[in-house]
């Protein structure tokens, strides 16, 4: 029996790469992002460490790029491929405009990097995690990255927390439907600013930026939870983070 795989769309210098990193010490990963040139130093150190890795360039807003990917995996892994966990870290573009100057351009982009590449993505991979509910060392888990804007509507912030919020209710919806078949869907709010090379010259003090391995730490805790104490939703933030 093949070991089970993990998928990881959203894979970039930042959360996407820790989150790929820590889970490729337990399974092969399938690094997803447009260009790759984001992923592929990921992929040669995992594979470089021992792991084994591999990039597959894929636009999650579009359906026939996400179906293409899971083709893509099953050469490489094989026809009876199971997934052990699916991590959903990519996201439409960050965008702070006052409502008045939005266009239906911006709020199209918007939708469809997150909320319909979410919806194709966990439709790509519910099927393969549904397959490892019985073999997986840990219930199968579908984990989405979600953001201040998820639950929090800011000025000026319309465009980007609509497909936030979007996608917390999707998330919240597919939890309450696929964790009693035995897969672990769970959303987390990242309420902050993630300490990655756009950020570096951001000083927020002392201790002001999440760090990405404490995220992608959290996300393994989610997954490695039993049936009988699945977390649906975390957030997580600096201590000196206002909220």
């Amino acid at each position: 029996m093949s070991k089970p795989i993990a998928i990881i769309a959203g894979v970039g210098p930042g959360t996407g790469a820790a989150v790929a990193r820590k889970f490729a010490l337990s399974y092969p990963v399938a690094l997803l992002s447009r260009n790759p040139a984001t992923y592929d130093p990921i992929v040669a150190d995992i594979n470089k460490s021992g792991g084994k890795a591999i990039g597959i360039s894929t636009d999650v807003s579009d359906s026939k790029s996400v179906k293409a990917m899971v083709e893509k995996v099953k050469e490489e892994y094989g026809n009876d491929v199971k997934c052990a966990a699916a991590v959903f870290n990519a996201s439409g573009a960050f965008v702070r405009k006052p409502f008045l100057e939005l266009t239906g351009e911006i709020m199209d982009s918007s939708y469809a990097g997150s909320v319909k590449g979410s919806f194709n993505f966990a439709q790509a991979t519910l099927p393969l995690l549904l397959a490892s509910t019985s073999t997986s060392p840990h219930p199968p888990s579908l984990i989405f990255t979600g953001a201040t804007a998820s639950v929090k509507g800011s000025a000026n912030f319309a465009a980007f927390a609509t497909m936030k919020f979007a996608l917390r209710a999707m998330a919240q919806s597919l939890a309450r439907e696929f964790g009693p078949k035995g897969v672990h869907v769970a959303h987390a709010v990242i309420d902050g600013v993630i300490d990655i090379p756009r950020t570096k010259e951001w000083d927020l003090g002392e201790g002001g930026k999440i760090d990405p391995n404490a995220i992608a730490d959290a996300y393994w805790h989610l997954h490695t939870q039993p049936k009988t104490a699945f977390t649906w939703e975390i957030d997580i933030r600096p201590g000196v983070e206002k909220w």
